[in-house]
C-alpha cells in the first residue's frame, strides 16, 4: 500500500511513522508512506496556499490551485482519496477495514477555516475522527494511519487483531496476566483452568457485559446482525 499526505506540516509525521508497528510495515515494504507539502506547488511567488473567503468572514480559506497541482504531480489515478473534514463520514473500524484493502490512500490534510469547495471534487470520501474540530487534518489522518495499517495482511498477526473492540461488533473482553493475584485482585478461575470452552464463553460473555454497561448503543446492531 502506498500512502500520500497531502499537509502543510510534514515534519508532524516523523515521530509516528517512524515508530512501533507503522515503522516496522514499512520496513517489511508493506506500506509506503509520502508526505507532500502542497506549499511547494503554490503559484505566486509568495507560496500562499490560503485567501480571504468570497462573500466575507472570519478565517482564511485553503485555495484549490496547490491541492490541485499537487495531486496531478502524484498522478494517483486510482487512489481513495480522503479529505479530512469534520461533517466528513465518521470514521470507525468497519471504515478502518474497507480502507485497509486498498492500494494507494491519500489524505488530504486542510488548515485555516475551511477548504475551497472546489477541492471537495478531488476526494472520494469526506472522513472525521469525532464531533469536534481539530486546528488541522494531519492527527487525523495519523490515528486513521495507524488503524488502517495495523489489519493489512502481514504487519500483525491476524489473531491480534479479529477479536478488537467494535471487529466484532462488541467491545473486547478483559485481559489478565500475571501475577495471579495482585493488592487484592486476582485472576478469574475459569482463565486458570485450562478448559478451553469455558474460557471461550467467559470471553464471550464478558464481552457482551461491558459493551452493554458502556456503550449500548453497540448492541442493537449486533443484535439485529446476528438476529439474521
Amino acid at each position: 500500500m502506498n500512502i500520500h499526505y497531502l499537509t502543510l506540516f510534514p515534519e508532524m509525521y516523523d515521530g509516528v511513522l517512524n515508530q512501533s508497528i507503522l515503522k516496522r510495515a514499512r520496513e517489511k515494504g508493506i506500506v509506503n508512506y509520502h508526505t507532500v507539502n502542497f506549499r511547494d506547488y503554490a503559484e505566486n511567488k509568495h507560496n500562499q496556499v490560503d485567501d480571504y473567503p468570497y462573500g466575507g468572514g472570519a478565517g482564511m480559506v485553503l485555495k484549490p490551485e496547490p491541492v490541485y497541482n499537487a495531486m496531478d504531480e502524484i498522478n494517483t489515478k486510482n487512489a481513495r482519496v480522503l479529505l479530512m473534514c469534520p461533517s466528513g463520514r465518521p470514521f470507525d473500524q468497519k471504515f478502518a477495514e474497507e480502507l485497509s484493502k486498498e492500494e494507494t490512500i491519500v489524505f488530504i490534510n486542510g488548515h485555516y477555516e475551511g477548504y475551497d469547495e472546489r477541492i471537495r471534487n478531488i476526494a472520494t470520501d469526506e472522513v472525521s475522527i469525532g464531533d469536534y474540530v481539530l486546528t488541522g487534518g494531519e492527527l487525523a489522518s495519523m490515528t486513521m494511519t495507524d488503524a488502517i495499517v495495523r489489519l493489512i495482511p502481514g504487519v500483525i498477526e491476524e489473531e491480534s487483531h479479529l477479536d478488537d473492540s467494535f471487529s466484532t461488533g462488541l467491545l473486547e473482553y478483559p485481559h489478565y496476566t500475571r501475577p495471579r493475584e495482585y493488592r487484592g485482585m486476582k485472576v478469574p478461575d475459569v482463565l486458570l483452568s485450562g478448559n478451553h470452552k469455558l474460557i471461550e464463553e467467559w470471553r464471550q460473555e464478558e464481552s457482551y457485559k461491558k459493551t452493554r454497561e458502556r456503550r449500548p448503543d453497540l448492541l442493537e446492531n449486533f443484535n439485529e446482525k446476528n438476529e439474521k
